[in-house]
């Protein structure tokens, strides 16, 4: 289940981070970085991933 949400975080990382916590503050933190930058995103949504 992990790599489907990886896969996902690479190609749209806040649905990444949303299947994996839902909707708390990681997941606006993530779209405010993927608004910011799309590498920061992903790299915060794999990194959101890897932790749990």
């Amino acid at each position: 289940m992990d790599l489907i949400r990886i896969l996902f975080s690479v190609l749209l990382p806040p649905l990444g981070v949303f299947l994996q916590v839902g909707l708390g503050g990681a997941f606006w933190l993530n779209i405010l970085l993927t608004l910011l930058g799309y590498l920061p995103g992903i790299i915060h949504a794999v990194w959101i991933i890897a932790r749990r």
